[in-house]
């Protein structure tokens, strides 16, 4: 397929970072609180995990006592620095206290049916990105939900696929020492966090996300969606639930990031994505840990698409469907050929308690040029909480020539051993790249301050420059 040359700079998104940046929706501003899962002081979830310009997202909200609460809604991107974008508000919406659901004794399904309060009617010159409504209470308590507007009528560059059903699979609202559950853990009778006893097997979209509602390594996202943004490429967003549905041809696209911790993927993901790089485009995974575990998602009770996670990991799975049980990809298929490593030359392999320097190797590689750096050099802190290696036993991504970018020893916190990570990049005949970071910390050092680091970024914009150059 051919490709273009790339509209970095001058396009909608640089013109959308050129308006005014807000940091008001940050917790603590204004003297606000952040809300809690067992007060519910203001609390919400989204009908949906992304929306079109021109259509309109439902919120549903609950609070500690009835009253009148605002609803603001704030775009994410650069802004100059100030990481956000002040659109609208939600003046005098109606909220009253909602019933927590109890665990479904089986699945341990937790699902409100909360009526709507709000409605965003999204307007059609919105740009494409990552949302938060930010719901705050009469006496200063606060609570977020985010969301995606996509925007699949423009053939943008690059496509961020924001992982939404890792957010979901990792949510454990309420977290309340009694009721909530995620795909890992429960509560215990005593009211102490169990294990694998008490954790569900199906989890809802129809909740908020636990304590003050952002999801789990929520800024892994924000901080690569910063970085591009700043670095005017010419980008649109999509949830992980957009993918698995096909409300985006992933082919389009010339390049595809999967910008943070993406460890929860259907079949319907896995078969679009590999489509996209048959067709051309270039993968590219800012984090570790990607395409692990098996899901199926499937309907509500009422019949709503795409809202419920199914995954059972170890445990029997009672309805496997085509693309087999829900457990780890690599246990699936004959000689593990559904296994993560065979399409990304990587897989995840231990994790980590504290961080530890990414070790370089391969430095004459166009990926590390104009960084400084050699074979040896340590990136400080970089390899952190889980991490992606070579297995050469595994599948590897067929007729693709692949650069093991770094080597970096670490203990694995799980009393596994010693483990070795590894940056990988494959790239096939056509010059199609996959890139797999191997690193939850590769994401924040592009633009969050505490992590930011200036080699990370310059190796970053070499494989974006790359991915981004025309071809026949």
């Amino acid at each position: 397929m051919a490709r273009p040359v790339a509209r970095t700079g001058g396009n909608l998104v640089t013109e959308e970072n050129g308006a005014s940046g807000s940091d008001a929706w940050i917790m603590g501003r204004d003297g606000t609180t952040a809300a809690d899962d067992k007060k519910v002081q203001i609390q919400g979830y989204a009908s949906k995990s992304s929306v079109p310009p021109g259509e309109s997202i439902d919120f549903h909200i609950s609070s500690r006592v009835a009253q009148t609460c605002t609803v603001e809604i704030y775009r994410l991107g650069h802004y100059g620095g100030v990481g956000a974008r002040y659109l609208t508000t939600g003046e005098g919406v109606r909220v009253s206290p909602r019933p927590k659901p109890e665990a479904d004794q089986v699945t341990g399904l937790i699902a409100c049916d909360w009526p709507v309060s709000w409605t965003l009617d999204v307007p059609r010159t919105w740009v494409s990105g990552m949302f938060l409504a930010v719901f705050t209470s009469v006496d200063g308590y606060r609570g977020y939900t985010p969301f995606v507007v996509r925007d699949t009528a423009r053939r943008s560059d690059v496509l961020m696929v924001v992982p939404f059903t890792t957010y979901q699979a990792y949510n454990i609202w309420p977290f309340d020492g009694r009721i909530g559950k995620n795909l890992y853990r429960g509560f215990k009778a005593d009211g102490t966090p169990g294990g694998n006893p008490e954790r569900a097997f199906r989890v809802s979209f129809d909740r908020p996300y636990s304590e003050a509602g952002l999801p789990s390594w929520f800024d892994m996202d924000t901080s690569a969606a910063r970085w591009a943004e700043e670095a005017g490429y010419d980008i649109t967003y999509a949830s992980s639930l957009d993918l698995h549905e096909g409300r985006v041809d992933a082919s389009r696209y010339t390049a595809i990031i999967f910008s943070g911790h993406d460890e929860y993927w259907s079949k319907k993901m896995r078969d679009a994505t590999e489509e996209a790089l048959a067709a051309g485009t270039h993968l590219a995974f800012l984090g570790a840990n990607n395409i692990y575990f098996h899901i199926r998602v499937e309907a509500s009770e009422d019949g709503r698409a795409g809202r419920i996670v199914t995954c059972y990991k170890q445990d029997p799975d009672p309805e496997p469907g085509e693309g087999g049980a829900t457990e780890r990809r690599r246990a699936l298929g004959r000689k593990h050929r559904k296994a993560e490593h065979a399409l990304l030359g990587v897989q995840y392999n231990g994790m980590i308690s504290k961080p530890v320097p990414l070790v370089v190797q391969e430095s004459k590689h166009w990926f590390w040029s104009g960084t400084g750096l050699r074979d040896g050099d340590e990136i400080p802190d970089l390899v952190a909480v889980e991490a992606d290696g070579f297995d050469p036993s595994m599948p590897r991504p067929e007729d693709t020539e692949q650069t093991l970018l770094s080597k970096s020893p670490y203990d694995d916190s799980m009393g596994r051993g010693r483990r070795i990570q590894n940056t990988s990049l494959c790239e096939d005949q056509r010059g199609t790249l996959v890139f797999v970071a191997g690193t939850f910390h590769w994401p924040l050092a592009l633009s969050r301050p505490e992590n930011l680091d200036p080699q990370v970024r310059r190796a970053t914009r070499n494989l974006m420059d790359r991915m981004l150059q025309p071809r026949g």
